[in-house]
């Protein structure tokens, strides 16, 4: 599907319904995910969010979750968030879409997400995105343990 002609061209387009509802059976069947929901709802999916099941963390993470946006310009964002006993927040989030400052597909980087690398991926299909940020997220637990 191609973006419509009056988007400007430093947009994201609108969401892509279809990538998302293929992210989310691929969430939804993943060990490390207990719950997906789509915002504001499934008709009208903007967002996805991916709750990651705690008990595969140690005590000291409480909550986890992966929000996932899909446009049918084929950027994207995939954020990683977790919250520690203490409310303290350690995130991630990989990144494609138009940026001025930036290369459009980069990466914020941990511990806040505030600095910003370039990105490199094999492919930006939605499925190779996915692997690449559930393979991080996989690292990232065995380092807490």
């Amino acid at each position: 599907m191609s973006p419509p002609t009056d988007s400007p061209p430093d947009s994201t387009g609108p969401p892509d319904r279809q990538t998302l509802r293929l992210l989310e059976r691929h969430l939804a069947s993943d060990p490390l995910v207990s719950t997906t929901a789509f915002e504001p709802d499934s008709y009208e999916p903007r967002l996805l969010c991916g709750r990651l099941d705690v008990e595969q963390y140690p005590t000291s993470v409480t909550a986890a979750r992966v929000d996932v946006r899909w446009f049918t310009t084929g950027d994207f964002s995939f954020h990683y968030l977790e919250i520690g006993a203490n409310d303290d927040r350690w995130e991630c989030r990989w990144d494609r879409h138009p940026n001025s400052q930036d290369i459009r597909l980069h990466f914020h980087q941990p511990p806040t997400g505030k600095e910003i690398s370039d990105l490199h991926v094999e492919s930006t299909h939605p499925l190779s995105v996915y692997s690449t940020v559930f393979t991080a997220i996989e690292q990232r637990i065995e380092q807490l343990w």
